[in-house]
This record gives structure tokens, C-alpha cells and sequence, in this order.
């Protein structure tokens, strides 16, 4: 079985490392030998070892009969997409990390597939090493899914934990972060939410069975919360994290990516540093967890491994996955119950008294001049019409 590798950056060469590493396990798994024949990239490597299958130009890969597998890890929508669907119209099976493109083109990618009997595979692309769209698509099937909920981006959880554990503001440990590597110089993918945002669009799209665009999640990143906010949350034996959910409520499904404030009952609230996890619950199994490093070169390279054997195993046969390009409505978020933490000045306590329902009153050490508190559960859009009155420092959802 030949395989081409498209990239040779951290993923592709984490690909390149596992595939020779591996080998024997590999073949026994997948019932047969599995070599890299090509690694297209535009740069040279001069030294490495994949110089003797490195191209540059994707047409070798695309006209050549005998690779069976292509590994997509380049990123980004173009020109991934184009490569991409090309290779599976002539006959290829993809396999690929790429969130962008999976977000973006999965639903037609996977008609494509289907068509010409291969599989267009995308295990990694949600929360890397950790086994998710497999399970998803295959072993939770009985099921009708209530609720996904994930911790789906590590940067953002790993600023958050440090937040809480030392004490810093945003800015100090985003320049930690960057600074080893957890987050990019711009990292406004991880911390504004779009990242999650794709992820929990992907999600909501295998379980619901339509596409879900990440342009109709509501998101929210982590930017607006301050050393205050952690604060409260320490004193309540609470912990704030960013989550990606999609829910069925009443036969409407919602998805969005925003901060929540949760307590240590939470089955999230251990989940810390570059850690992701992701719960599902199902109306029949309830709730089942799926933990691990959610990104990094070996862990995310180790999941598009797995889908190259599950392409091997699955040579003519393909393996069925229910997304269809027909459009998912998502509802709007206004009519969606949930808890909110607020924070006001202290003197605007009287007037959020009366426009709330306050469940408790929350305290911080070494915090004053603020009333903060936690509302009785309440529709979003009531809580927005409300919050309009005030001079609101910051709101967080919470699961208290």
C-alpha cells in the first residue's frame, strides 16, 4: 500500500516518523505493508531522510497509479481543497488533519468519496490523538445525541489553568504561551474561539447528520476575562474553561463556543494545561468521556495513522458517514436557558437585584468596588434585554 504525504511541516513529517517507525505493527494491523512513496512539499530538506521521496509538484502524485492513500496536512482551504478532491476523484483515498477544509468541504468531500468507493478520513482534525469522529461515526450509533461538549482547543485551556494557578493576566501568560510554542504569534484562532469554533461545527455535523458552517456558531473567545473573574471562581471551587457545545433541546440544535464557569462536580473541571476532553451524551448510554493531548506533531500525527490503516482495511468499501450537504439550522442562541456569572459595579447593586433573579451572591479576597453574582437559570435573550440596563464588567456562562 503507497501512500503520499502532501506537507512536511509538523504533522506531515510526525506522519513521515510514525509510518517508518512503525512499519511492522502497521502492516499486521492493516493486512498489509504500508510505504510513504511520495512527500510533496515546496521547500528542500537537505539531510533528512525524506529526501528520497520528496516532489514539489502535486500532478506526480495525482496521475501516479499506484499510490492508493493520500495524507493531507498542509492546512489552511486551498490549495488543500483542490488537491484534495482531485485525488479522490481519481480514485485516492484522503486522509487529513485539516479542521478548515473538513469544516468547509466535508460534506461534498465525503459524497465524492462514497461515489468513487474510497474514504475521505478525518480523525485528527478534531482534537488530534484523541479518538472522536471514529467513535461518533461508528460506535455511538445507537444513540441519539443530546449534547457535545468540549474542551477542544488546548492554547486556550492551557492559558486559562495558568491564570488560575499563578495568578497572571491574559497578556502575561498569551507571551508564555507563544513564547513555548502552545500558541502562534497570532493567536487570535485559538483565543477568539474560531479554532473551537470549526471543531464544534465538524462535531455538530456528524452527530445531527447535516452541515453545520462554523459561520452560524456564536463565538466567543477567552480575551475579555480578567484576574477577577478567576478570582470568583477560585473562591467557589469553580473553574473557567472554554467550551465548544452543540445541543439538541426540544428537537432545536444549538451550537456555540464561549467561557464557562463550572464546578469541581463538572466532569471537565480536571481537565487542565493543553489537555483536551470532550463529553458526549447520548439519550440512552448518557455520558461517555474522550481525553488526551488534543494537538502536538506525534499525537495528532498518531490519529491520521490510524486512519491510513482504516483506509487499507477498507481498499473498494466505502466507510459510511452521515453528513449531507443539506443545511443544518442552527437556533437561535436567544432562546437557549443557561446560568450566568455577572460582575457590576457596587453601585449598580440595587438595580441588578431587581432585574434578576439572583441565586448567590458571589465574593473574591482581594477584590472590591464590584457585586458579583449568579442568576437563576433564564433564556439568553431575557439576560441580554436585562444586562442592557447595566454597566456590565463581564458575564460568563455558568453550570453551577
Amino acid at each position: 500500500m503507497k501512500i503520499a504525504i502532501l506537507g512536511y511541516g509538523t504533522v506531515g513529517s510526525g506522519v513521515f516518523e510514525i509510518v517508518n517507525s512503525n512499519a511492522e505493527g502497521l502492516a499486521r494491523r492493516a493486512g498489509q505493508e504500508i510505504e510513504v512513496k511520495y512527500v510533496l512539499d515546496l521547500r528542500d530538506f537537505p539531510g533528512d531522510p525524506v529526501e528520497k521521496v520528496l516532489v514539489h509538484d502535486y500532478s506526480v502524485i495525482a496521475n501516479d497509479p499506484e499510490v492508493d492513500i493520500v495524507v493531507e496536512v498542509m492546512g489552511g482551504v486551498e490549495p488543500a481543497y483542490t488537491f484534495v478532491k482531485e485525488a479522490l476523484l481519481k480514485g485516492k483515498s484522503v486522509c487529513t488533519s485539516n479542521k478548515e477544509l473538513v469544516a468547509k468541504h466535508g460534506a461534498e468531500l465525503l459524497e465524492i468519496a462514497k461515489q468513487k468507493k474510497v474514504n475521505f478520513l478525518f480523525e485528527a482534525s478534531v482534537g488530534g490523538g484523541i479518538p472522536i469522529i471514529r467513535p461518533l461515526n461508528q460506535s455511538l450509533t445507537a444513540d441519539e445525541i443530546e449534547e457535545i461538549t468540549g474542551i477542544l482547543n488546548g492554547t486556550t485551556n492551557y492559558i486559562l489553568t495558568k491564570m488560575r494557578d499563578e495568578g497572571l493576566d491574559f497578556d502575561t501568560v498569551l507571551k508564555d504561551a507563544q513564547a513555548k510554542g502552545f500558541a502562534e504569534r497570532n493567536p487570535s484562532a485559538d483565543v477568539d474561539g474560531f479554532d473551537a469554533g470549526r471543531k464544534i461545527a465538524i462535531l455538530t455535523s456528524l452527530a445531527y447528520g447535516s452541515q453545520v458552517d462554523y459561520e452560524d456558531v456564536y463565538t466567543e473567545g477567552i480575551t475579555k476575562i480578567t484576574e477577577n473573574d478567576i478570582a470568583y471562581a477560585t473562591a467557589a471551587d469553580a473553574a473557567i474553561k472554554l467550551f465548544g457545545t452543540s445541543k439538541s433541546v426540544d428537537g432545536k440544535i444549538y451550537a456555540m463556543v464561549a467561557p464557562k464557569l463550572i464546578g469541581k462536580e463538572h466532569p471537565l473541571y480536571a481537565v487542565n494545561d493543553v489537555f483536551n476532553a470532550i463529553l458526549v451524551r447520548g439519550n440512552f448510554l448518557g455520558d461517555v468521556m474522550f481525553y488526551g493531548k488534543g494537538a502536538g506533531k506525534l499525537p495528532t500525527a498518531s490519529a491520521v495513522v490510524s486512519d491510513v490503516v482504516d483506509a487499507a482495511k477498507h481498499q473498494g468499501v466505502n466507510i459510511m458517514t452521515i453528513w449531507s450537504n443539506k443545511k443544518q439550522q442552527i437556533a437561535d442562541k436567544a432562546t437557549l436557558a443557561t446560568k450566568f456569572f455577572v460582575r457590576v459595579p457596587e453601585a449598580e447593586k440595587a438595580a441588578a437585584e431587581k432585574l434578576f433573579k439572583i441565586e448567590k451572591v458571589m465574593t473574591a479576597e482581594g477584590v472590591t468596588g464590584e457585586f458579583a453574582f449568579l442568576t437563576a437559570e433564564m433564556a439568553e435573550g431575557d439576560f441580554e434585554k436585562a444586562a442592557e440596563q447595566l454597566n456590565v464588567l463581564n458575564r460568563i456562562r455558568a453550570e453551577l
